[in-house]
């Protein structure tokens, strides 16, 4: 594989003064961005587009989470929150204008109506997420389903772009990398209150807890200690940490089975810091 520097690249679009001071952004979608790059470097002719194609992506992802960061509501009084929220709309709206930019620059106006559409169905998608979880008719198992699926929308646009001897593995692969991203990040918010709603933990205890449980998790200013009680109670970091552990074990039978050897070994190198986070102690005693 030729060195990779997709971050590298992004930053000079990202990375802005203003904006870093004043607001918060996503993580860059690492695991998803390399992905592509690699499957797209294995083309006879696309391997040439391989960065400019990734960067692209990435740029719209980080547009699109950007903008998932932003509060629902627009009662924000206090000024430094308010202009952090003005910045976030802002700013996905320019990381997401950027790839019209540098593809119409490139002449590659189709894949400017491919990424557009993709664009569009992740948004339908989180739309009918988004009404499930009002209705309260989410499940554990839906939520990283549909939060995976609304993950993969732009890079599984690239699927008539791959080298044929490839194109059948791509979508299962980004399937189960950004499942182990998922749950890997879940893990991460399990152990804070912070936004306890919009996580794998609250669907779970939701589909498990009793009468009185359910109704203080429904509450409006909860707790944040008596959440922690309850996550406890319902062992969601250990639950999470045996997901994460069943689908990077998926994640590597797949691998393993790739007829290109060279493949397999490159896609294994970027799925190790799952493998390094599952060996550490901390996690060997939850499991």
């Amino acid at each position: 594989m030729n060195y990779y520097r997709i971050p590298e690249m992004a930053r000079k679009y990202i990375e802005y003064d203003m904006i870093q001071t004043h607001t918060e952004l996503p993580q860059f979608p690492e695991f998803r961005t390399k992905l592509l790059y690699v499957f797209l470097s294995k083309h006879s002719t696309m391997s040439s587009y391989s960065e400019l194609f990734s960067l692209v992506t990435a740029l719209v992802q980080v547009g699109l989470d950007t903008h998932d960061m932003v509060s629902v509501t627009n009662q924000v009084k206090e000024m430094k929150a308010a202009r952090s929220r003005q910045l976030k709309i802002l700013a996905g709206d320019y990381f997401s204008s950027r790839f019209y930019y540098l593809l119409s620059h490139a002449g590659h106006i189709d894949l400017i109506r491919v990424i557009s559409h993709a664009i569009c169905e992740a948004n339908r998608m989180k739309i009918n997420m988004y009404q499930l979880m009002k209705q309260l008719k989410l499940t554990a198992d839906d939520y990283v389903k549909r939060t995976v699926e609304i993950r993969t929308q732009l890079y599984l646009a690239f699927a008539g772009y791959m080298e044929e001897s490839v194109n059948g593995a791509w979508p299962e692969i980004l399937r189960l990398f950004t499942q182990c991203e998922v749950l890997l990040q879940e893990i991460s918010s399990s152990e804070t209150a912070q936004h306890f709603r919009e996580s794998w933990g609250y669907w779970y205890v939701m589909q498990q807890a009793n009468k009185d449980e359910r109704k203080y998790l429904l509450s409006e200013e909860p707790d944040p200690s008596k959440i922690r009680s309850i996550w406890l109670k319902y062992k969601i970091t250990w639950q999470l940490y045996q997901l994460l552990d069943a689908s990077m074990r998926q994640l590597q039978d797949k691998l393993h089975s790739l007829d290109s050897k060279e493949l397999s070994k490159e896609l294994l190198s970027i799925g190790e810091p799952f493998i390094r986070y599952l060996s550490t102690p901390k996690v060997l005693e939850e499991i």
